[in-house]
């Protein structure tokens, strides 16, 4: 059974970085694609970014050329690098796991296995 730890999130000014980390643990064929959602108050879940099985990377368009998805196979840690962050960022974000692959898997996380979230509050 996969799990995910997230550490990382909190506040941050308008046009400030954060890191996110997730260490992933119970890796099977539901963990072919990894990464993270958000969801502001009152909003529908959004994918954000997500790395499948064969390092293909996708990210929302609301996030392209600001974030940035990695993973380091030594220590099975995920990584979502948050540069020039903003208002409409602010949400709970969740770290998460399915089986699905290609690099449009992040707008399905959602529905896989998730940890219990971390906010990021970005302020104006």
């Amino acid at each position: 059974q996969v799990q995910l730890v997230q550490s990382g999130g909190g506040s941050v000014q308008a046009g400030g970085f954060l890191r996110l980390s997730c260490v992933v643990s119970g890796y099977s064929y539901s963990t072919n694609c990894m990464g993270w959602f958000r969801q502001a108050p009152d909003k529908e879940h959004q994918g954000v970014a997500s790395i499948d099985s064969y390092g293909a990377t996708g990210y929302a368009d609301s996030v392209k050329g600001r974030f940035t998805i990695s993973k380091d196979n030594t220590n099975n840690t995920l990584y979502l690098q948050m540069n020039d962050l903003q208002p409409e960022d602010t949400a709970m974000y969740y770290c998460a796991a399915i089986s699905v692959t290609g690099n449009g898997c992040y707008r399905f996380l959602s529905g896989g296995s998730r940890d219990q979230g971390t906010q990021v509050t970005v302020l104006s």
